[in-house]
């Protein structure tokens, strides 16, 4: 059987797993992975570019030299095949912890118990909680379910589609290393300058393929076009820009605006500025479009691999 096919059967597979299970409480492989590369930065750390572009590449790099091997033992199986795929696509993927943790929030807020919501926030994203009031929770969720429908899910996948699980496999890798030291603090200003330009490269082509299926999947499609077009370069992420401009295009909502991470204060440009402020009920309404989107990824994804491989046989 041709190794896209099998890749396909495997995707599925592991998308499956994801939307049922979700990430593990305990013993998750990325998990694992950050550990592996915590005690890597710990011996590697210099304030130092080409420090961070060892650091870089050995991690990365790793990770990737173990799935092409893994996939190597298990090419003469079919079975085998499909297994490791459905298992590197189910640990790689996030889209059902992010759901969650969303509408989690969700509730919190609608049941008006600040406090609970402020206490999750951190399980998303990067703000300060305590320095948010009900409706900039509301509007970091909403934000926070854009950008990682294409970190967790889309890019993944796109990845998967183009490299097999060695794809799938380093495409997480460098996103883990970048939210490890990719930001701009005074430690990882240099150290993270590696990290977080890769993971602007590798993210590319997953950020456009989201805004493009956030627009197909969108109530208001021409909305969603607009405010993607207008407004994604806008932002300072090259990536984040074109898939939360799309969300909020598409959910008639404005994002951006001043955000808190760590002490600093950043002012960001507004997205669909000629719209309303976020309020709880979107954070429902931008979990089902990032839904939608996923299930598009997927069914794209495993489509381009099969064209791939019919156009690779001739």
């Amino acid at each position: 059987m041709r190794a896209d096919r099998l890749f396909g059967y495997g995707a599925v597979l592991g998308f499956a797993g994801d939307l049922l299970t979700g990430d593990p409480r305990r013993g998750h492989p990325v998990a694992a992975f950050g550990r592996a590369a915590a005690a890597c930065e710990r011996a590697l750390w210099r304030d130092d570019r080409a420090r961070g572009a060892a650091f870089t590449a050995l991690c990365a790099g790793g990770a990737v030299a173990a799935a092409r091997a893994a996939s190597r033992l298990t090419r003469r199986s079919p079975a085998a095949s499909v297994a490791l795929t459905a298992a590197a696509t189910w640990a790689v993927l996030g889209g059902a912890s992010l759901a969650r943790e969303a509408g989690a929030i969700g509730a919190a807020l609608t049941a008006g118990d600040l406090g609970l919501a402020r206490e999750r926030l951190p399980h998303l994203c990067g703000r300060d909680p305590q320095a948010l009031d009900g409706q900039q929770i509301a509007r970091a969720v909403v934000e926070s379910v854009a950008e990682n429908t294409s970190d967790a899910v889309v890019g993944a996948l796109v990845w998967g589609a183009l490299g097999g699980v060695p794809g799938l496999v380093g495409f997480r890798a460098v996103n883990t290393l970048d939210a490890m030291v990719g930001h701009r603090s005074p430690r990882y200003r240099r150290f993270g300058w590696a990290s977080a330009r890769l993971d602007d490269a590798v993210g590319y082509p997953g950020s456009r393929l989201t805004a493009a299926l956030t627009v197909l999947a969108a109530p208001n499609r021409r909305a969603a076009w607009r405010t993607w077009r207008a407004d994604g370069h806008r932002h300072p992420s090259p990536n984040a820009g074109p898939v939360e401009a799309s969300f909020a295009g598409a959910l008639g909502v404005r994002l951006g605006g001043t955000l808190s991470y760590g002490g600093r204060i950043e002012r960001r440009p507004v997205l669909g500025g000629g719209n309303r402020p976020v309020e709880v009920a979107d954070i429902e309404r931008a979990v089902r479009l990032s839904r939608r989107v996923s299930a598009l990824a997927l069914a794209a994804c495993v489509a381009g691999r099969y064209l791939l491989g019919r156009r690779g046989t001739r």
